[in-house]
């Protein structure tokens, strides 16, 4: 199994360390759909510090530029899409 953190970089500004995460396409798709769910739904009752919102924030806008690029590679819907790659990293046979 690959490790979730790859490495670390130093970004350009004020030399504040960032952590690079390499997700699959599968991956990147579930987790985008699932951090739409938590912000719009009662979930996000359940981050009571602000302080996580501005990661979880930056992680869903960076997925979210990633989607259209992810779903072009091939035909269907978002919706076939998200089953099939939900299907894959559950081990099971993509609907």
């Amino acid at each position: 199994m690959r490790p979730l953190i790859d490495r670390l970089e130093e970004s350009g500004t004020v030399n504040e360390p960032r952590i690079t995460i390499s997700l699959t396409p599968d991956e990147a798709l579930v987790l985008s759909d699932w951090l739409e769910r938590l912000q719009i739904s009662e979930l996000g009752d359940a981050v009571d510090d602000p302080a996580v919102w501005a990661p979880l924030h930056r992680v869903a806008g960076t997925l979210d530029k990633a989607l259209p690029a992810l779903l072009a590679r091939s035909p269907g819907s978002e919706a076939e899409h998200l089953a099939a790659a939900q299907a894959r990293l559950r081990g099971e046979d993509p609907v």
